[in-house]
């Protein structure tokens, strides 16, 4: 059974005539604004203000950059205005005791939060973490074993224990 796929579905479907109904309401909505307008303003004023809603309204309904819509792009930048922005690719300089500025690599251990340190601590030790991680105490079972073949127990990242065989290569 073939089942057709849609093609164009980026593109907006053609309602209201030439427009799409986002741009008819933009364009409808910018002349119910200019036609209460008229009942309250002075003439002189009101032809002001409709050229400007027209403009407006005109440019919403039409405009893109970059291939985007202008109301999608207003609404970006007010986001970006409006939210608070955190950069992560910026380091911050340390300052030593000394008052000379660290590289960007450097972290004295003075200035190195517990977690810092635990860190370090796990990749470069090759015994446990004191109060963190318990030593590996091999059972009857593992000492029996032949000296030709030797197992090891392993502890995964998810911490359960797995027996795995060494393979010494010289």
């Amino acid at each position: 059974m073939n089942f057709q796929v849609p093609q164009f579905i980026e593109t907006e479907d053609k309602i209201i005539g030439p427009f799409t109904i986002r741009q008819f309401l933009y364009v409808a909505a910018a002349g119910a604004i200019s036609f209460a307008c008229f009942f309250f303003m002075q003439t002189w004023l009101w032809i002001i203000v409709t050229m400007l809603l027209t403009a407006i309204s005109l440019s919403f309904a039409f405009l893109k950059i970059s291939g985007r819509p202008l109301p999608t792009i207003l609404m970006a930048a007010l986001g970006y205005y409006w939210k608070p922005r955190f950069y992560l690719w910026k380091k911050k300089e340390e300052i030593q005791k000394t008052g000379e500025v660290a590289s960007p690599g450097f972290k004295p251990l003075e200035i190195m939060s517990k977690l810092d340190n635990l860190w370090d601590q796990i990749k470069t030790s090759k015994n446990p973490v004191p109060k963190r991680e318990k030593s590996f105490q091999p059972t009857i079972m593992d000492r029996t074993r032949s000296s030709k073949e030797r197992f090891e127990m392993m502890r995964k990242i998810t911490g359960e224990k797995e027996l795995a065989k060494r393979i010494d290569y010289k």
